[in-house]
């Protein structure tokens, strides 16, 4: 197919002081249409002059600094080098989790990465991480069954969330426990401040030194974060401070004391920029350089034999997003608010379609569940809901006064009709009875401090709110609680008026992988508009299962 272009007597600049130089070489070296031949991702891309006009190929022989070859040779106008998907990111993050694809689906708390979502991340060469977070123990247990059972005829890889337990050590060792008893060799460590007990010993357990004298580490961590100070952590190797801890309960052995200054508390880091729930709103351009230049300084510092991946979080929304990711030197990409409107999500119809209709404006920030006394926050969809109106009310209550006793009457009245639906006595004793199922420690506080106990109360509302937008509680519907990123807007406003606009339509290997051949297409694009100007602005379109086979993906 010819070409038409709006400057066709236009030059490659490069041709004059390295001509280039292409011909047939077979019959099927036929000229085929310019977005056609980019989406051949695994082909290169060769822009020549037949004499008819410019032509798009996918294959043929190439000579470049020569003259004319002969009369079977035009005039190369751009080439551009084939890009799989597979030779996105890095090699050695590929490697390292045993993945095709450089692509992670982040964990989103009390299972709304759900275990289908993790199945299918890994059936098809990603990484997915269960979400963890909220969860109780026996249900963890329950997803890693459910997982190993999937993995067992063919493995794939997969992991799990590993959540800071702000307050509450007891419960982070016991969640360390049981991923070192059933075997989880993989974690996303997240919400962290500093290194803990729990997460050392996870991370040291069973590290060994090999042939070549090599450190082995068979428990991957990858960390999630969005400050450097937290990177340099993560990137050092574990505290010593903690190490002789807990070599002196036991907890490590002789070799294992022996051998963890050697290595660094995490494989990979994600820098995470302005994404869901809990979020510092950093900037992507701005933090992606900055953890890369920590991870240099420290690799050098240390001289860690294999070094240490950064990948980028947060705003993964469309191929041009990942394109940039890519081009910045990420290792990998981690998407989550996109996944949530997916049909895996564990999370109920009317979340998803409210999340189909979201703007990148929709979003706002609000009291954390978790970090709740400590004024922290999370990022969540204002449209809808009036969750984070409701949840600063609460925090600005907590400020002000010492505990419920104290609260005015007007205040009291408004916060067991307006927003908790129920006397506040009776909500302590719900409360009462989580905490002694998940804490007990909690309650002991709670009974000599009562601003602790308000604390409690305030946090069952935030912690129920997410849980009644995973369950779709209709009578609820106004307190949802919806972990949402500006990324939501910006993939809607991609898929608008293509089958990806429905949530229905949106599996979360069919996302992924548009993104991903979207990313090779998208920079291919750029490299042949550098070349020929008048091609710029090729952009690539969302496409159905169907039609990504065609650009050589398979989906399992």
């Amino acid at each position: 197919m010819v070409l038409s272009l709006h400057e066709p007597k236009w030059k490659n600049p490069m041709f004059e002081s390295i001509p280039s130089w292409w011909r047939a070489t077979s019959p099927d070296d036929s000229a085929v249409d310019v977005r056609k031949a980019l989406e051949t991702i695994d082909s290169p891309f060769f822009l020549v002059d037949t004499g008819n006009g410019p032509e798009a190929h996918t294959s043929g022989e190439i000579r470049l600094g020569c003259d004319k070859p002969g009369d079977q040779w035009h005039p190369a106008l751009a080439t551009v080098r084939a890009l799989p998907i597979s030779a996105l990111g890095s090699r050695s993050f590929l490697k390292r989790h045993g993945l095709r694809f450089p692509y992670i689906m982040g964990a989103m708390a009390n299972g709304i990465t759900s275990e289908a979502m993790v199945e299918a991340a890994g059936k098809n060469g990603m990484l997915g991480f269960f979400g963890s977070g909220g969860c109780t123990l026996p249900r963890i247990k329950e997803a890693i069954a459910r997982l190993k059972q999937a993995a067992a005829a063919e493995p794939f890889p997969f992991g799990f969330n590993f959540l800071h337990h702000h307050g509450a050590p007891e419960a982070e060792m016991a969640l360390c426990e049981l991923y070192l008893s059933e075997g989880i060799r993989c974690v996303s460590a997240a919400a962290f401040l500093t290194m803990t007990m729990a997460l050392v010993r996870y991370r040291v357990t069973g590290i060994h030194q090999k042939k070549d004298g090599q450190v082995a580490v068979p428990n991957k961590v990858i960390a999630k974060l969005s400050r450097e100070e937290l990177a340099e952590k993560f990137m050092s190797p574990p505290p010593a401070e903690i190490l002789k801890k807990l070599h002196a309960r036991g907890l490590i052995t002789d070799t294992e004391l022996a051998l963890a200054p050697r290595i660094p508390m995490a494989d990979d880091i994600t820098a995470e920029a302005d994404s869901g729930g809990h979020t510092d709103n950093r900037p992507a351009l701005a933090l992606l350089p900055a953890i890369q230049a920590v991870r240099d300084r420290l690799m050098e510092t240390h001289g860690y034999p294999e070094k240490i991946g950064v990948g980028l979080a947060g705003g993964i929304s469309a191929p041009v997003s990942a394109t940039a990711a890519y081009a910045m030197g990420a290792d990998y990409v981690l998407t989550g608010t996109i996944n949530q409107a997916c049909v895996e999500a564990g999370t109920a119809e009317p979340v998803k379609a409210a999340l189909a209709q979201a703007r990148q404006a929709d979003v706002t920030m609000a009291p954390a569940a978790d970090m709740f006394e400590m004024g922290g926050k999370v990022q969540v969809l204002k449209r809808g809901t009036m969750f984070a109106m409701r949840a600063a009310k609460l925090f600005a209550l907590y400020k002000e006064h010492s505990s419920i006793e104290a609260l005015p009457e007007s205040d009291r009245v408004f916060v067991e009709k307006k927003i908790l639906g129920k006397p506040l006595e009776q909500v302590w004793q719900e409360t009462k009875a989580f905490f002694e199922e998940r804490d007990p420690s909690q309650l002991a506080k709670a009974q000599s401090d009562p601003k602790h106990r308000m604390a409690l109360i305030f946090r069952s509302y935030l912690g129920q709110a997410s849980l009644w937008a995973i369950r779709g509680i209709p009578e609820r519907s106004g307190d949802y609680q919806i972990w949402c990123g500006p990324a939501i807007g910006a993939f809607n406003a991609w898929t608008k008026g293509t089958p990806l606009a429905s949530p229905d339509n949106r599996d979360v290997t069919t996302v992924a992988f548009n993104l991903l051949v979207g990313a090779s297409v998208e920079a291919r694009s750029r490299i042949l508009a550098s070349q020929y100007p008048s091609l710029a602005g090729i952009r690539f379109l969302p496409k159905t299962r169907e039609a990504l086979a065609r650009c050589s993906v398979e989906i399992r």
